[in-house]
Order: C-alpha cells, then structure tokens, then sequence
C-alpha cells in the first residue's frame, strides 16, 4: 500500500511538549540534587526525589523529554530483552530473578504514579505474545519457558497466536501484566508534579562538566552559568562523565519503528515479539474515532554500519502486513538508539570512582522500565536509604562470562580507526548532492560533508569529539552518527547526544 505521510523522522509520541515553557540555563544556582538529562530515567529520578522535599533542578541539552525517550515504542515488559534464558546464562538465576522483579516493580510504579498523580496517559495492563517465527525451532520457546519459571515469572505455553495471519500452528508464550502507556504523556504528568514541588526544568542547556568539589559539593558547569548541588545524576543515555569506563561495556545500536492506521478492534491490545535476531515488536496505540495505531518495530543494526532506513522499513511493513492484512496507510516512521550493555543490565548507581555523581546508561532496549528502576535505585541512594537491586546495576561490575559479547562489540573501535586509511565515499566535494551528507578525504584528513537544500556546504571533521572515532551519515535522520559509543551529530556539527558534548571542528 503506498503512502503519502510525512517521511521525515517523527514519532507517533513527539506532538506532545513535555515541558514548553522550560528555558536554558543562565547564572548560577545551587539544589540538592542536579540530573542531567530529561528522558524518563531523569525525570523519573528527579521525581522521587522532589516528593521526598528535595530542591531538584534538570537540565538538558535539547528539549525536555525530546531525544530518545522521545523515539521509544514504549513496551512495559519486565523480562529481559534479549531472553531470560541469556541473561541466566550469563550472570546465574539469582541475579536474573533480580533483574525480572525489579523491572516489574518499574511497571508497577509507573502504574502506581500515574494513579497518584492523576496523568491521563493511556497506561494498561495486557498480555504480551513472544511467539515463535516461522520456519525457525521451536526448541527456543522450551528454553525460555524453562528460564522464566525459573526467575519467578508468570507464563503460560500455548500453540498459536490467533490475532496473527499465519500463526495458528507457531509455538507461543503468553506473559500476563504486561503493561504499556503514551511516555510523553506519562512524562508531561511527571513534569507538573516536578514543578509543583518546587523542582526546575531547563532545556538547550549544555553541560560541558560534572566534578566533584570538595567532599560534599557537585559543580556542574554548563554553557551558560554553574549549578553547585550535593549530588548530581547524570542519565544522558551514554554517559558524559568518563570517556571510557562505561562505554567500553555497551555499544549502540540503531532500531526502526512505524505506526500503521488500524480499525479499532481489528487487533487485540496486546504486546507481541517473535524469536527472530533482530527481532521484530508490535504493539497498539489508542486513535481518535474508531481508528487505532500499530506500532511495528525491529530491523536494528549497529549503529553507523548501515544507511539503508527505506529498505529497512519496507521491509518492516512487509513483515507487518503479511501478519496483520487489516493494517491500514502508514503514519509515522522514526528510529531511536539503544545501548546494548554485554550483560543487557543496565548500569545504574554511582559512577565509579565517585562518591557524589550517579549515573544511569546502557538501557538494552528497555528504557522504559530500566528508567524507572534507576529513578528508584539512585534517588534511594541519594536519600541515604537501602536500595533494592544494587548488586544487578552497579556500574563498576565485572561479567567474566560476558567476555565473548565484550571482544565482539569493542572490534568495531578498532575496524572504524583503520576507516582513516580508506578513501572518501566521493572524489569531490562538488559531486555532493543538496539534502547529502558524505565522507570526502580533504589530503590526510577526513571530512564530513553535508549539503543543505539550498546548496549551503558545511564542512566539518569527520573526527566524533568524543574520542575521535570516524564518523558515518545517517541519510534518513540526516545526522552524523558514531559507530563506537553512539554520540549523534546534527548536518552543521552540533551535538545531539552523549558522550559527546563539544560540536565538531569547523574544516576550512
């Protein structure tokens, strides 16, 4: 079915201003605790701590609520993103049933907040389907039924998924109380009662450092003025903090998404993925009228390794279709980042070598829920109080058994360094098309090209400031991505997101 929806990237989400009237940082001011960055791990922390009478202020670079969170597809679910039985496999039951009750205590605190809070945000309870795809064994449902018993999770073994074309035979697992909602809604909630509390929010606020000072003082330095706090969160998605202790145990990966018009009915509200690698995830999102929207999900990669979005989501849309003939036109098509740690936990607690700045990073396709289990661990940290779950998302944990995931994911540093000694993608800037961007080699230096629509030329280095990867174009988002720790660009060198914090040098 062809289309005629606005092609750039959107989320279903983004028509929704968290915070409109939040304005940048200037001067200087002190707070209790200071969190960098307004997605749902930020927000969510500042949050529980503003309800404990904590002077709270947040600060972002962009808008609030407006960089990843922003481009999730919002599933609630609280088992591992990568399987159970993976997780088990490489950090043990006891740990893995951790991990499973404490993303289910972040469904049930989003559930618990909305009702507090009064946030109309579309938020249910529902079933979630992982069932098998076609032509592949079915000896990974057996596995991952065993795992999940194992960690105390509620499942149920059935045989064929009627709400999908072609599955009647296909081996399935239904989990009961799985959740989802609409996350800037949710947000937007979370923000008034914030702000209600005494807290402040700034966007298009820089922060170039976070250090302590002294024993019981955090110095956060940003564009335009300092904030002095007693402790400081730090919940960029990568972390801007260190350059290297955390980054070296994740790496990003770039997932696609759209949203199909659907009749309202014609689907069952449920969550759904199968066992493909990457796989692919579907969910509802409630319309106007007697129209609803599914959202399909998955075709991830590597972050900078591909630039092929269109074929990425025809092939999503195929994939859709063949499963569920009611979709209708699509309306929206958007891509996000996730940060895959080695051991698909998150890193969450104080970072290490620090006694007064936490970080939260490395949500592995969860952002949803691990934001909120970091809100509940580091604010509990903050107040002095017993935190659930530490052992899981302690920052400076070893994984032995993840070293595997460890080689496999630090090659693509050393691949993207040896980048430098190749050609550029064209001989001459004048081959640039408008609305291009493009590798051009500018005598012993790599340059990132970028044409406007109106022929303007920005010329950049293709060098990441972060520390110093090689950079790739993303045409559909029209960015600069880095392959290593997942720092984004915009077309002019602008930073978009951590690690990186400086913009990129300005090439003559």
């Amino acid at each position: 079915m062809t289309s005629s929806f606005d092609k750039r990237s959107r989320s279903l989400w983004m028509d929704v201003e968290v915070a409109p009237n939040a304005r940048p940082f200037e001067g200087a001011r002190s707070c209790d605790t200071i969190v960098i960055g307004a997605g749902i791990a930020g927000i969510s922390t500042a949050y529980e701590l503003a309800i404990q009478g904590q002077k709270v202020i947040v600060v972002d670079r962009g808008s609030i609520a407006g960089g990843i969170t922003a481009r999730t597809t919002a599933h609630l679910a609280p088992l591992c993103d990568d399987l159970t039985s993976e997780m088990i496999r490489l950090r043990g039951e006891e740990i893995s049933r951790a991990f499973y009750e404490s993303q289910a205590a972040a469904v049930d605190r989003i559930e618990e907040i909305q009702k507090t809070e009064n946030i109309t945000c579309d938020f249910r309870r529902l079933d979630g389907f992982l069932f098998q795809a076609p032509n592949t064994d079915s000896a990974i449902i057996d596995d991952e039924m065993d795992a999940v018993r194992k960690v105390g999770a509620p499942v149920h073994r059935l045989v064929g998924v009627e709400a999908l074309a072609h599955c009647e035979q296909q081996h399935v697992l239904r989990y009961p109380r799985q959740a989802t909602f609409h996350p800037l809604k949710y947000l937007q909630g979370l923000v008034s009662a914030i702000e209600a509390r005494g807290g402040l929010l700034y966007a298009g606020t820089i922060v170039h450092a976070v250090e302590e000072s002294g024993g019981d003082t955090v110095v956060v330095t940003a564009d335009r003025g300092n904030i002095t706090a007693a402790a400081a969160v730090v919940a960029t998605n990568s972390p801007i903090n260190n350059t290297v202790a955390l980054h070296t145990k994740m790496a990003p990966y770039r997932t696609y998404a759209m949203a199909m018009r659907i009749k309202r009915g014609a689907l069952p509200d449920a969550l759904y993925w199968d066992t493909l690698d990457p796989y692919h995830y579907v969910r509802l999102q409630p319309g106007d009228g007697q129209t609803d929207y599914v959202i399909v999900g998955g075709a991830d990669h590597k972050s900078g390794e591909a630039d092929d979005a269109d074929a990425r989501f025809q092939a999503l849309e195929a994939w859709a279709r063949n499963l569920m003939p009611a979709l209708g036109e699509v309306s929206h098509r958007w891509s996000g980042q996730v940060l895959d740690t080695i051991d698909y936990a998150a890193f969450i607690g104080r970072n290490p070598g620090q006694q007064r700045i936490y970080v939260h990073t490395g949500d592995s396709g969860q952002g949803m829920t691990h934001g909120v289990v970091g809100s509940l661990i580091n604010s509990s940290l903050i107040l002095g109080r017993e935190a659930k779950w530490v052992d899981v998302y302690e920052p400076s944990r070893k994984t032995p058994s993840a070293i595997g995931n460890f080689l496999r994911e630090n090659t693509t540093v050393v691949k993207n360094f040896a980048e430098y000694l190749a050609p550029g993608e064209l001989s001459s800037l004048d081959d640039l098309k408008p609305g291009h961007g493009a590798i051009v080699r500018q005598g012993l230096s790599k340059i990132a090209a970028y044409r406007d629509d109106h022929g303007q030329l920005y010329k950049r280095s293709a060098a990441c400031t972060h520390v110093g990867c090689h950079l790739h174009w993303n045409s559909f988002e029209r960015c600069w991505d880095c392959p290593c720790h997942g720092s984004h660009f915009a077309a002019d060198g602008t930073p978009l997101n951590a690690p990186a914090v400086s913009g990129l040098a300005q090439v003559d």
